[in-house]
């Protein structure tokens, strides 16, 4: 990547470049704050699937990870859309490679493949249902109880769901690097020091974790809970991306980060932060990186997510 002038106002330029390119910017909630700040729609992974659904813009500049911008380009593939940095991956999506999730689907031919959405667009063309920590719940209650269910590739959301739904499933052995690093020695003492703080927790988060806390739901449930909920204080065990848009919509609130148990910023996502203002003004100004993809593979994926969607 080429140097850019650091006089330059990386906000007005991305707000000017938007029109002149009739483009739409999704960000999603775990971006940098100046980044949400200067999206068109900010949401969650359902939220944005919609949004890509219904736009009639014609470039999508995707602020947010691979598997999120190959949804997009599935969803709209005769426009153009761009993603910042094409290294912003998912470890859910890396931990379920697509050779590996076919054989083990050929392995239990009987089960429905419900695939959490952070996944790549191969193994979304193996799947019989997408679904988000938003409408996971929802989808899995319209399966026949006959039926068997596979679930991949969160095995901490997929044990929150058997709970939920008291349905049995066979899990898919993957995590989240971030919900998986949370220190529940450190939440303990959070508790201990904020005993008036509420502890509310995203379902990728381990299960010690998701018994202690009072609420449980997807990212923006979770953003929800901060500005309905009569609670002054929280502890949040999410991406602390998230933190942004709460202290925006509930500025009265008080709100702590759930810490990870070593001594870092583990609790940002890294991939979603190679995302920067720099590297998102640059691919509008450029038109690159663009998602490209097969049209084959984005006709057998699009089936499984245009499933969630009407399940949704």
């Amino acid at each position: 990547m080429f140097g850019v002038d650091q006089a330059i106002d990386y906000r007005e330029e991305i707000l000017t470049l938007k029109k002149e390119l009739n483009a739409v910017l999704l960000a999603h909630y775990y971006q940098e704050g100046e980044i949400q700040d200067v999206a068109d729609v900010i949401g969650d992974s359902l939220e944005l699937a919609r949004r890509a659904a219904q736009t009639d813009a014609d470039v999508i500049v995707f602020a947010g990870v691979h598997f999120m911008a190959e949804t997009a380009k599935i969803l709209n593939p005769n426009k153009q859309v761009l993603l910042p940095d094409l290294n912003a991956g998912c470890s859910l999506a890396e931990g379920a490679p697509a050779p590996a999730f076919k054989a083990f689907r050929a392995a239990h031919p009987n089960h429905v493949s419900i695939t959490y959405i952070n996944c790549s667009a191969e193994v979304k063309a193996a799947s019989d249902i997408i679904c988000t920590s938003s409408n996971a719940e929802k989808i899995i209650n319209q399966i026949p109880k006959d039926k068997p269910i596979f679930f991949a590739p969160d095995k901490n959301l997929g044990r929150y769901l058997i709970k939920k739904t008291g349905r049995e499933m066979l899990l898919w052995e993957g995590s989240c690097i971030v919900h998986e690093v949370f220190s529940l020695r450190k939440i303990i003492q959070l508790q201990v020091e904020h005993p008036d703080a509420e502890l509310i927790a995203h379902p990728e988060c381990e299960e010690p974790i998701l018994r202690r806390a009072s609420f449980v739901g997807s990212t923006s449930m979770l953003l929800k809970r901060v500005q309905t909920s009569p609670s002054k204080k929280f502890i949040v065990a999410t991406e602390s991306g998230i933190l942004h848009q709460m202290q925006k919509l509930a500025p009265d609130k008080v709100l702590i980060a759930a810490p990870p148990d070593a001594n870092c910023a583990c609790n940002e996502c890294p991939y979603m932060k190679l995302n920067t203002m720099e590297k998102l003004f640059l691919c509008m100004k450029n038109r690159a990186p663009e998602i490209t993809m097969d049209p084959v593979l984005m006709e057998k994926a699009l089936f499984p997510i245009q499933r969630m969607l009407a399940m949704s």
